[in-house]
């Protein structure tokens, strides 16, 4: 789930570099500190429990002219899966879920990005958990780019959602109690690499 949340952050900045007026292709960092990836499923139809991931990377080549030539590149570090339950910390970090000895980082690398309307976009990409790679698409929405206030640099920023299936990734225990899909939020900041 955490992985996924991560793909669509990454695939959303690069969706959002379009929209921007700057010149040429330009690469743009995500920000780790102002990047927010949750994850929420259903647990037996009576609540929706959420999970962060945190310290996540990215790079976005964004070209201006032409989105297609935009692309993104994503890792999400599993071991940093926070759900606020210790023992529930735990499990995700274990064989029966991220395995994280064996897959420390889910990755998130876009194929293709398209415009679908004013500051909206769908980045195509392949998300890699668990060993495991499939398609996925980030419907993504550019917030704001321009100047960053703080850095003084070329900057852009926007929100992202998805909808993945654990189990296309091996991780399907306690399915349909526990919902197999898993819907992932993501809204990051990036900056122009110096």
């Amino acid at each position: 789930m955490i992985l996924k949340q991560a793909t669509l952050a990454l695939a959303l900045l690069a969706g959002t570099a379009s929209a921007s007026a700057m010149a040429d292709t330009t690469t743009y960092q995500m920000d780790p500190t102002h990047t927010s990836v949750v994850v929420s499923w259903a647990h037996f139809g009576f609540s929706h429990p959420t999970a962060t991931f945190s310290d996540v990377k990215g790079t976005i080549q964004f070209d201006e002219d032409d989105v297609s030539n935009s692309s993104v590149d994503v890792t999400i570090p599993v071991k940093s899966v926070d759900t606020k339950v210790p023992a529930l910390n735990e499990e995700f970090l274990g064989a029966e879920y991220f395995d994280v000895a064996q897959y420390p980082d889910a990755t998130f690398k876009s194929t293709a990005i398209e415009s679908t309307g004013d500051d909206q976009y769908d980045v195509h990409g392949d998300l890699t958990i668990k060993g495991v790679t499939k398609p996925v698409v980030l419907h993504a929405t550019l917030n704001k780019a321009g100047n960053h206030p703080m850095a003084n640099v070329p900057a852009l920023g926007f929100d992202a959602t998805t909808l993945i299936k654990r189990s296309d990734f091996g991780m399907d225990q306690y399915v349909p109690d526990v919902s197999d899909e898993i819907n992932i939020e993501i809204s990051s900041e990036a900056e122009a690499a110096q």
